[in-house]
């Protein structure tokens, strides 16, 4: 045993009065991060039976190192320069400053969500946001719940149980974390019945597989993929009065959550909860977080009789939103009844940005680092992607920052950046990591030009 390495080790104290080490204090608690001291002076001691380094600076970086992957264990905030407007492994849809406020105001204290303040008597908090949702939609009702397959799991759960529901073969998805509708409709106990074949489904198809036995003709819209070319689907028009006519239920699985048509934004039309209400759908669910731009939830809006039915499910109780999500719900949606406060919503502020800005913010990070050791800056077009399961084939133009080393791999200097803190997250591209500006906020262009001044000559 070398004794005289043991000796050296640094005192515990050492360690924690260090400021960058004492940093993590507030973030992970004074408990854990001398936890990770004590973990890495551990091994330092048995290294120091074989006379292993143990030198300050080389122990502080472990412990840096350990406290950094402990932090980034927990929720910390990512640049997300991905050009993907709608993450789904960062959170998807950026909430509103309107949203946030409402959260902070209404999560801070006391509220309303389940008291009349006109009888005084118990309220219920699916009331918060119905008449909104109503507003905008055109349904008779609106319900809540923690997200869309819930949602969906809601409606087959109280109208479907041990009965039928016919759905398109084309439509049959897998959602994200390969969770799939045929699933979904087990685990509720309806039973599936596919009709058509993957690319084209006809009227006639439901009509003749329709039964005594059935409950609900179903839609699902295909948010995430599409299928082109030799096809036919029935519109939700048709589905609809076909239902009223066999005395059985329409649904429609929307998905992407649209409230206004993208068109007027560059994008391809998609069917917003108002049209298909207005097709006659008795009941049409929606994600909040997609293109609605809000936070994570499921919506259902329909006919008041059939919202009424869902309430009475006592499955609703295990699947209920908290006031937090009620609130920036309600701040979101009172966004869309004011007109031109769209832009007010992250989602719309990145679809609206003009190329000409982002091509300026890039050249204005070019001109930043040009003094850059060890990475190579350049401006670059590029293109960006809706993403979150919507819009799967568009794309917009975009603009960003390509980045090159000589000294490290593509997939080392991403490692780099990811790294970071605040951890900057891009998208490899053939010989470069792009930093595609279109889902970067301009307060953080400065974290990037760090990131960049800051790269050690050899990583």
């Amino acid at each position: 045993m070398d004794t005289d390495s043991l000796r050296s080790i640094p005192a515990v104290h050492r360690f924690t009065d260090d400021a960058a080490i004492a940093a993590y204090r507030p973030l992970l608690g004074a408990s854990a991060v001398r936890t990770c001291v004590n973990e890495v002076l551990e091994a330092a001691r048995a290294a120091a039976q074989t006379g292993g380094a143990l030198k300050f600076d080389l122990l502080r970086e472990r412990v840096l190192s350990a406290l950094a992957a402990r932090e980034a264990e927990g929720l910390i905030s990512v640049v997300n320069a991905t050009g993907v407007l709608l993450h789904t492994n960062f959170g998807r849809a950026p909430l509103a400053d309107a949203a946030l406020d409402a959260v902070s105001k209404l999560g801070s204290g006391y509220s309303n969500l389940e008291f009349d303040l006109e009888s005084g008597d118990r309220g219920s908090r699916y009331e918060r946001v119905a008449s909104q949702l109503c507003e905008l939609s055109g349904a008779q009702a609106a319900l809540v719940v923690n997200n869309c397959a819930a949602a969906v799991l809601l409606v087959l759960d109280t109208f479907a149980r041990g009965r039928e529901v016919i759905v398109s073969r084309g439509q049959l998805i897998e959602i994200g974390g390969a969770f799939r509708l045929p699933d979904v409709l087990r685990k509720s106990g309806a039973m599936l019945v596919e009709v058509g074949t993957t690319n084209r489904t006809y009227g006639a198809d439901y009509r003749d597989a329709w039964s005594e036995r059935t409950a609900i003709f179903m839609r699902s819209h295909p948010s995430n993929y599409r299928v082109e070319g030799f096809t036919a689907e029935v519109d939700a028009g048709s589905m609809a009065a076909m239902a009223r006519e066999l005395g059985v239920m329409s649904f429609e699985d929307l998905g992407s959550g649209a409230l206004v048509d993208l068109s007027r934004f560059g994008l391809p039309r998609e069917p917003t909860l108002a049209d298909e209400i207005a097709a006659g759908v008795d009941l049409v669910a929606v994600s909040g977080d997609k293109l609605l731009g809000g936070p994570q939830c499921g919506i259902i809006a329909g006919r008041s009789g059939l919202i009424d039915a869902l309430r009475r499910n006592p499955l609703l109780r295990a699947l209920r939103v908290d006031k937090m999500t009620l609130a920036a719900l309600s701040a979101t949606l009172a966004l869309y009844a004011e007109p031109g406060r769209l832009r007010d919503i992250p989602f719309f502020t990145m679809l609206m940005t003009p190329l000409d800005d982002l091509r300026a913010r890039a050249d204005a990070i070019c001109s930043a680092t040009s003094d850059a050791r060890s990475i190579g800056v350049s401006a670059r077009d590029a293109m960006s992607a809706v993403g979150g399961g919507s819009l799967p084939t568009s794309t917009i133009p975009s603009a960003g920052v390509a980045l090159t080393s000589r000294e490290t791999s593509v997939d080392d200097l991403a490692a780099y950046l990811r790294r970071r803190r605040p951890p900057i997250i891009g998208r490899a591209d053939g010989d470069c990591v792009l930093l595609d500006l279109r889902t970067v906020r301009p307060a953080e262009d400065a974290a990037i030009i760090a990131a960049i001044m800051s790269a050690p000559a050899c990583e």
